[in-house]
């Protein structure tokens, strides 16, 4: 007990010390409008020289300290959560791993050691999803890693093909890579990369199976670290987005913001719902990229890894009371019995839906009024504004669900807020809910961003988020008497809360079939006729062949009266009838 307590308040205390000076760099970086770039020679032989390169600007240093800030929440709410486990320790060091690798990420420039960082993430995250060794956890960890390898695979191809400019420091080359035709090559295959990180469209299907890891994991992965890596990276190469592949991106990430907005509404798993919650936002974050306003994108990002955080962290602290238990239609009326926690958990909801004057507002209202005032197409218009209607009603939904309502789940203990270090790291975060959007929205933008629309299109985002809280209540009230109407429809509300098929699709069809077919190989061939005319036929005979002769060899005096006393009675019987 004394070393799970040191551990966790150890790694704590230095996290949030970490935090808190990277911050108060990266204000003096951002008033000094100052960067630093630093090389680090590791080997030179003859011409080539390996070098390991950071680049420090008020970006990174910002966006450490807000994931090291998380993290530091993080592991002191695990020391609550996590407090029966045996192996506390090593859980707190693979946190520590995956934190490490989100940092090497963030201050490269350099695509080795880009790669190492996106590595140690898929690495470490496989690690964390399997924490819990069961079935479940086994595959939803093997999906998760081969999905990212995918993204690894691309980074490595782009790494190759940048040999071809004489170094790896991206950097360099920013410019450069806008124009040439030959390096849009690169803008591809780190684009597709980001999209595996980031679980966009056809990537999608690992982000709610990546639930199975512990929920302090899932706060951790969802708000700041794994599934923002491929946002982050994208924000580094905004340059290289020339009009294609910003189109592409822009299609890919509204599409993934829509599905997952749909999906959350069909959803009955507590910490699916917000999964998907994280999808729609990382879809919000992505379209925004691909229009150009890196900065705007890189405000949700903060602000988005505030909320989530905490809304995570809620989940994980009803999820405990409520012994294991995930599923939405058990709760209700958790407000009386745990009132706390549900006034975070309802505050870090409003920011995800965008309530005025807390965190989620000042982002997601400013990148609505960019997409209302930007040159686009209709459809992406349409999905933009659907999908943030999707976003309040699941919010509303799951409130309906959880916090009002009749108490569903009936067992013999008492639920309550007694859980002190939890609700401490979890009220430290609210803080920053309710403060960081208006604070970054000042540090960020130095001037304030013009906005000038008609009073329709101002009012469309209020309007939608009505309709879209109207909804969600509406369809909380289903209950067992709609779901005989509802199987009219199951096939739709299938397709629509699967993903669009995309588990199916990524893992049946991935797997089902070579399985399938290797499993017919396997048995036609090395377990049916081949092998018993084959090599294991071939094998018996000559066995029982030599047995044979060899029993024969060992026996020779005696077989050998017995043949001819045989041989003789044969002789005697063929003369006898003849």
């Amino acid at each position: 007990m004394i070393s799970m307590i040191s551990i966790c308040i150890i790694s704590f205390f230095i996290l949030f010390s970490l935090s808190v000076s990277l911050f108060l760099f990266s204000l003096n970086f951002l008033i000094m409008d100052f960067m630093v770039f630093i090389e680090w020679e590791l080997l030179s032989l003859n011409s080539n020289s390996i070098v390991m390169s950071l680049l420090l600007d008020w970006m990174s240093l910002m966006f450490m300290s807000f994931v090291l800030f998380i993290s530091s929440m993080v592991i002191f709410y695990s020391n609550q959560y996590m407090e029966g486990d045996l192996n506390i320790n090593r859980f707190i060091m693979l946190v520590l791993m995956f934190v490490f690798s989100m940092m090497l990420l963030i201050i490269s420039p350099n695509l080795i050691s880009i790669l190492l960082g996106w590595d140690g993430l898929g690495l470490v995250s496989y690690c964390l999803v399997i924490y819990y060794q069961n079935i479940k956890s086994y595959n939803a960890g093997m999906i998760t890693a081969l999905m990212n390898r995918i993204g690894d695979v691309m980074l490595l191809i782009s790494i190759s093909w940048m040999l071809n400019y004489g170094s790896w420091n991206y950097i360099f080359y920013m410019d450069f890579m806008k124009n040439d035709f030959y390096m849009q090559i690169i803008g591809l295959l780190v684009l597709i990369a980001a999209m595996t990180k980031s679980a966009q469209i056809p990537f999608s299907s690992w982000l709610p199976a990546a639930m199975a890891a512990p929920t302090p994991v899932s706060a951790l992965v969802h708000s700041s670290t794994l599934v923002t890596a491929g946002v982050y990276l994208l924000i580094r190469f905004n340059m290289i987005l020339n009009d294609n592949l910003s189109i592409f991106l822009l299609l890919i990430s509204t599409l993934t913001m829509f599905m997952a907005g749909f999906g959350a509404n069909f959803e009955f798993d507590l910490k699916k719902i917000i999964a998907l919650s994280t999808l729609s936002q990382l879809g919000l974050m992505m379209s925004i990229l691909s229009m150009g306003n890196f900065k705007l994108a890189f405000f949700h990002l903060l602000t988005h890894a505030m909320f989530k955080a905490l809304l995570f962290m809620c989940a994980g602290s009803i999820i405990h009371n409520l012994k294991d238990m995930q599923d939405i239609r058990f709760m209700g009326n958790l407000m009386v019995h745990m009132p706390l926690t549900c006034i975070c958990m309802n505050i870090s909801n409003l920011a995800l839906c965008g309530m005025p004057f807390l965190a989620g507002f000042y982002s997601k209202d400013l990148i609505l009024d960019f997409v209302s005032m930007s040159y686009l197409n209709i459809i992406i218009f349409l999905l933009f504004f659907i999908s943030t209607g999707m976003t309040v009603s699941y919010s509303f939904r799951l409130c309906y669900y959880s916090i009002t309502g009749d108490f569903n789940f009936y067992s013999l203990h008492s639920l309550n807020d007694e859980g002190w270090l939890m609700l401490k790291s979890m009220l430290f975060m609210l803080l920053f809910v309710l403060f960081s959007g208006s604070m970054l929205s000042w540090l960020i933008f130095p001037t304030p961003m013009m906005i000038c629309l008609p009073l329709n299109l101002k009012l469309l985002v209020l309007i939608v988020s009505l309709i879209g809280s109207w909804l969600g209540y509406e369809i909380s009230k289903f209950s067992l008497s709609w779901l005989s109407n509802s199987l009219i429809f199951y096939k739709y509300s299938y397709f629509l809360g699967f993903m669009w098929f995309m588990p199916n699709i990524s893992t049946f069809s991935m797997n089902f079939f070579p399985l399938m077919l290797s499993y017919n190989l396997f048995n036609n061939f090395d377990q049916g006729w081949n092998e018993y005319f084959g090599g294991q036929g071939i094998y018996n005979n000559m066995k029982n062949s030599s047995m044979l002769i060899q029993f024969l060899q060992n026996n020779n005096i005696k077989i050998f009266l017995m043949l001819i006393i045989l041989w003789l009675i044969i002789l005697f019987l063929f003369l006898l009838f003849y």
